[in-house]
């Protein structure tokens, strides 16, 4: 079974924030950026976001462009991309625009979560659990059989910081923001954790990118260890 290609996508202030701690969404791309992550979707086959991802932005996560949409259609897939969320509580509000727009939607969970979570979601999503806890490997093979081959992660910390800690993503798109947030209540880019090879491993810079007042930055997560 081939598991997905697993791009890592975010928008970060230069001090590593995703956001800042007011009621309202900090916008950290420009309008060209927010271009440019909508044809990285519609070159996927699955966008990924995690539970509190959904609940702090309510996003619809859809393929704005209507000439992208169709151009999909024209290829034989679906108008959007199928739609993956990821909870280990099942803490998920029914009402979220994540679940009323666009195509399939998929929820990986555990078997708690899939108790919780009942029938709420029923006509809404598919939920899978994947047993105990959230094995992230489990969830790529799981998207692999339902012939997933590229998946865009789209956060938030918790999810991104999975991903790299076991060696799971692939690719890492990062637009870099002329901001500074420097609030310690404001979610992070990353957590703390045991990303393999620690401090020692580089991966390797493929692109910069200037988007207006963006630095976008393109790294492949294999890299060499640094030689001590």
């Amino acid at each position: 079974m081939t598991r997905p290609y697993v791009l890592l996508s975010a928008a970060v202030s230069v001090d590593g924030y995703l956001d800042d701690a007011s009621p309202e969404r900090l916008l950290l791309s420009n309008a060209d950026d927010f271009d440019r992550v909508d044809a990285v979707r519609a070159d996927s086959d699955a966008i990924l976001v995690g539970a509190g991802t959904l609940r702090s932005d309510n996003p619809r996560l859809l393929v704005n462009s209507a000439a992208r949409r169709a151009r999909r259609v024209a290829a034989g897939a679906p108008e959007h991309p199928l739609k993956v969320t990821v909870t280990a509580t099942g803490d998920l509000d029914p009402a979220l625009r994540f679940w009323h727009h666009g195509g399939a939607k998929l929820v990986y969970t555990t078997d708690i979560g899939a108790d919780r979570l009942g029938d709420r979601l029923a006509g809404l999503a598919e939920v899978v659990s994947l047993g105990g806890t959230l094995d992230f490997a489990a969830l790529l093979d799981d998207l692999g059989g339902r012939g997933v081959r590229r998946l865009m992660v789209e956060g938030g910390g918790v999810v991104h910081t999975e991903f790299l800690a076991a060696g799971l993503a692939d690719e890492l798109l990062m637009a870099v923001a002329p901001v500074l947030v420097g609030d310690p209540a404001a979610p992070r880019f990353l957590h703390p954790a045991a990303f393999p090879g620690g401090s020692r491993r580089r991966m390797a810079l493929q692109d910069v990118t200037r988007i207006g007042d963006i630095a976008l930055l393109r790294y492949l997560t294999a890299a060499e260890e640094t030689p001590r």
